[in-house]
């Protein structure tokens, strides 16, 4: 019997967003997306995130957070977490892992230092909805 594994590396229409949902300068209030723009649902989303890198000439790691979203429907999105703008200044990490057509998929995404910036967010499509942010991920030519 011969196992076909998936191509991790090859994750077509499924993306991570941070956006901006309040631009109030005394308090910015960002949140990270997950955005299923498959023809089909995917099940059982499972998202882990951390933060990494160099502030200050010092190491620094954030916790761990991992987030069971379950199933979300084809074109659809669902809320990950509040994102504090102080973590920007490091490498934002979001491990994607969900099953599709049953079979069990995962991919690293990462944000850049310093890539989430207010002033140089593009508009992302979040449901219906267009927003400033940042998306990650590959999409289908």
């Amino acid at each position: 019997m011969k196992v076909e594994l998936p191509d991790n590396n090859n994750i077509k229409d499924i993306f991570v967003a941070i956006v901006l949902e309040n631009d109030d300068p005394e308090s910015p209030d960002w949140q990270a997306y997950f955005i299923n723009d498959k023809d089909a649902d995917v099940q059982n989303v499972l998202i882990s995130s951390k933060g990494y890198g160099e502030l200050d000439g010092k190491s620094v790691q954030t916790s761990v957070l991992r987030h069971f979203i379950g199933d979300v429907p084809a074109h659809d999105f669902a809320r990950i977490e509040p994102v504090d703008p102080q973590v920007f200044a490091l490498s934002n990490e979001y491990w994607v892992s969900f099953y599709y057509d049953g079979v069990l998929y995962d991919k690293k995404m990462v944000f850049a230092p310093n890539s989430i910036q207010a002033e140089t967010a593009k508009f992302v499509k979040i449901g219906d909805v267009e927003k400033k942010g940042f998306r990650i991920g590959e999409a289908s030519k």
